[in-house]
């Protein structure tokens, strides 16, 4: 009897599929190949288990541990923007050792990055390749079934998109394969293509899935806009410096490079893929929130309200629509038979029972801006690591003195700083803050010449969860569920979506290649880049210098993306990592407060610790930015070329 098999010789694993189906969470094992294709039904399922397995093919029980795309180590802390709290050895490729050998946390482990991993593309782009190549066959007896025939080819077209996009992105030039695999081909002959090619594979899918897949569908499964955001953000890595001969001595290389004189129509490209999508052509999709030019000055309930509305962005449940930005995400459920998320868990801070992880680093900490858009200015000596303080009188005097008051809305959407409000704290953390507010610091009891210091509880001195708090001053707030009590942290999952694209993203990318084409196109780019910057409460940026237009919309792309992942591309494609990956060091607040007087505050300090980093980060070489193939997998295949600058 014919079985569908995940082969894998060369570099293909052979592994039968098991997997939950993302929609219907119907379990599919063994499939008898011939059975899925004569029935509809089964071969969703299929395309289900494809969708799961763009993240994962670990299982716990049958479930899915972590989604597809969405971790416990969040991707941006493989950037200068995160620490792994929980794995920060692990990180290889900002310790500087990444190789072959060792790909760090861009692996299949329980909690690396699957989904950017070259073996488990292949598993997938094998299962897709096997549906694309006998769906035409799937009997169907009405037009229901026909009409889901056709959307079903569209959804396989559309993730093989996906997933050599992944590959792209990661390693450049792939093996390209319109069919599947069996075990009586000639693995030894099977080459890498080159980096131009693989991007024209790209588009020829995405062309096939705009083609098959409708304008709309249910939540979590691909619809005509995903396929275009896909496109919008290949091709916006494409036109880069790094894939155009960035690197001088990969200039020649085809797998990792266009050849010279590419740059341009990449551009261009680039620029009205993204175009197509914001004139409406694939659906209709617009930033959540106001456009319009904010009020100057905000109220403090101004840039309250637009920091809830950011904040909304990525806080949108289950059973409800999903608002006009999102494009493509991964629809969570609230028991453990469906995909599960915990963000408060992940992320949330150790006093709330979260694990603390992924904290915010100082550096993007000091890129928000000021609630004017003016930049914030740490010291106007420039010295990162001096000393702020401030006494309760001068405080009252100027706020601002505070670092962490008269930010900017998305500051307060997506950062918990010290004294930073948020849900009520679980029982047994009341007694030491009734007032529910993040307590990253120690406070320090003053009673005549005696000082005795109180530890935070969202510290690791704290009296319990300890181990679990951050280790540098910080935690996120983006993707954390306010309606998740406390005291529930850990039993109760959260059913808000990852968005994995969002309208943000393709203003940004217009936004980009408009600016670096220049000319006619600099002033429209920068308009896009305005309907972000108003939407998050912030006024426009006026220039006509690409130089001064270019910084701009990079650090735009920095603040608005924080935490979602963008950033690892960004600061490869720009390649700007031997400028950003820096040692990473614990921001100390100390809050004084008179013992005599209930506690009144005396004064305040806060200091970047220059004395031991929390975390020694190291720049390995140009050669780091594009990813090692798995040594496994050379080995395996004898025509597999190794990118440039490994052994």
């Amino acid at each position: 009897m014919k079985k569908i098999f995940i082969y894998f010789i060369s570099f293909l694993l052979l592994a039968g599929t098991s997997c939950t189906d993302v929609l219907d969470q119907n379990a599919v094992d063994a499939f008898d190949e011939d059975v899925v294709f004569s029935d509809i039904n089964l071969v969703k399922a299929y395309i289900g288990a494809c969708y799961s397995m763009i993240g994962s093919t670990k299982q716990d029980g049958g479930n899915s541990r972590n989604t597809p795309m969405q971790r416990r180590d969040l991707l941006t802390s493989s950037t200068d923007h995160s620490l792994n709290t929980m794995r920060a050895g692990q990180e290889a490729f900002l310790m500087g050792n990444l190789s072959p050998d060792n790909l760090g946390m861009f692996n299949n482990n329980d909690n690396g990055r699957p989904w950017l991993f070259w073996t488990n593309q292949y598993l997938n782009i094998q299962n897709l390749n096997t549906i694309l190549s006998r769906i035409d066959e799937v009997p169907v007896s009405n037009n229901a079934q026909e009409a889901l025939r056709t959307q079903l080819k569209g959804e396989a077209y559309f993730l093989r998109a996906l997933s050599y996009t992944h590959l792209l992105l990661m390693y450049g030039g792939a093996i390209l394969s319109e069919k599947p695999y069996r075990l009586t081909d000639d693995f030894a002959a099977i080459k890498r293509s080159s980096l131009a090619a693989t991007k024209d594979f790209i588009l020829a899918d995405v062309a096939k899935a705009v083609e098959f897949l409708p304008p709309t569908i249910e939540q979590g499964r691909a619809s005509r806009g995903a396929a275009a955001a896909v496109k919008s953000r290949m091709l916006t890595f494409c036109a880069s410096k790094l894939a155009n001969g960035g690197i001088t001595a990969q200039a020649g290389n085809e797998l990792v490079s266009f050849p010279s004189g590419s740059q341009t129509s990449l551009l261009q490209a680039a620029r009205d893929a993204a175009k197509e999508i914001m004139d409406g052509k694939y659906g209709n999709y617009a930033l959540f929130g106001n456009t319009s030019p904010p009020p100057s000055p905000l109220s403090e309930t101004q840039v309250q309200e637009y920091a809830d509305n950011f904040f909304n962005v990525f806080y949108q449940k289950s059973g409800s629509a999903w608002h006009s930005e999102t494009i493509w995400g991964i629809q969570h459920y609230p028991t453990e038979a469906g995909r599960t998320f915990q963000p408060n868990v992940w992320y949330g801070p150790s006093g709330y029972h979260g694990f603390g992880n992924d904290n915010p680093t100082e550096d993007i900490v000091r890129r928000f801006e000021m609630a004017d858009g003016s930049p914030f200015v740490w010291d106007a000596a420039g010295d990162k690591f001096s000393e702020r303080n401030a006494t309760a009188a001068e405080l009252s005097d100027n706020p601002l003195l505070n670092p962490y008051n008269g930010r900017e809305p998305r500051f307060y959407a997506s950062i918990l700083f010290h004294g930073a409000p948020w849900i009520e704290r679980p029982n047994e953390g009341k007694a030491w803050d009734p007032y529910n507010r993040i307590q990253a610091g120690h406070k320090y009891r003053v009673v005549g010449t005696e000082t005795t210091q109180i530890n935070g509880i969202d510290t690791r001195q704290a009296p319990y969860n300890d181990w679990n708090a951050t280790k540098i001053g910080y935690y996120q707030k983006k993707y954390l569920d306010p309606e998740i009590p406390a005291n529930q942290t850990q039993s109760v999952f959260s059913t808000h979506a990852w968005i994995e694209y969002r309208f943000a993203e393709v203003l940004l990318n217009y936004a980009e290649a408009c600016i670096e084409l220049g000319g006619a196109d600099l002033q429209p780019g920068i308009d896009a880049m305005n309907l972000v910057r108003h939407r998050a409460g912030l006024p426009g940026r006026i220039t006509t210098n690409q130089d001064e237009a270019r910084t701009f919309v990079r650090h735009e792309r920095e603040v608005e993306f924080f935490g979602e992942g963008l950033r690892f591309f960004d600061m490869r494609r720009w390649m700007i990592c031997n400028e950003v990956i820096v040692n990473i060091y614990p921001m100390i607040v100390k809050e004084y407060v008179d013992g005599n007087n209930e506690d009144a505050l005396i004064r305040m300090s806060w200091q970047l610790n220059d004395q031991t980093a929390t975390d020694i980060r190291q720049w390995g070489g140009d050669h780091f930015y594009w990813f090692p193939i798995h040594r496994a997998e050379i080995n395996k295949s004898p025509g597999l070329v190794q990118n440039p600058g490994y052994n």
